[in-house]
């Protein structure tokens, strides 16, 4: 839900970008997850699950992908912090019947902000990386339904999503 009233924090009183000041809050567990998928043809699909791309395990190194780029969130966000990630989950799911790949990303840390960011990330890397390896056979790969689903941490207390994703 949006809250009309709060302020943005990535800008100062002059309307001039800023990175936030986390020096004074407390550090705490916290965590997020976040999710997204790619719908593919189903001849696309089928590569996927039989390990013949040509490419390798095109899940596994999504994966791998999907987990370097939510520790390098900061290098790719201006604003985000640089945060020391202590766990990272990624789960892709295959959904034949729809055609598509569902990607769930967990990322835990004890820090001084969130890690939506960096499960956001992770899942659009993870995605992308699945669309890199199959693009010879598949351009018309259609990524989306990217959100938060969790956040856990912090003084604003947890979040959890309750609506269902677009499209």
């Amino acid at each position: 839900m949006v809250k009309p009233t709060q302020k943005l924090t990535h800008f100062d009183a002059g309307g001039r970008a800023q990175m936030v000041d986390v020096g004074a809050k407390q550090a705490t567990e916290r965590l997020a997850r976040a999710s997204g998928a790619i719908a593919m043809a189903p001849a696309t699909l089928a590569v996927i699950q039989a390990g013949t791309s040509g490419k390798g395990d095109v899940l596994g190194v999504a994966r791998i992908a999907a987990i370097l780029a939510a520790k390098r969130t900061a290098d790719l966000i201006p604003l985000c912090h640089p945060l020391p990630i202590t766990r990272i989950d990624i789960d892709f799911t295959v959904d034949a019947e729809r055609s598509r790949v569902s990607c769930t990303a967990e990322v835990h840390t004890h820090a001084r902000t969130g890690v939506e960011m960096e499960a956001l990330t992770a899942v659009q890397i993870g995605l992308l990386t699945v669309y890199d390896m199959c693009k010879a056979i598949d351009r018309g790969m259609v990524i989306g339904d990217v959100r938060l689903l969790e956040k856990r941490g912090g003084a604003s207390g947890p979040w959890t999503a309750s609506e269902p994703p677009c499209g």
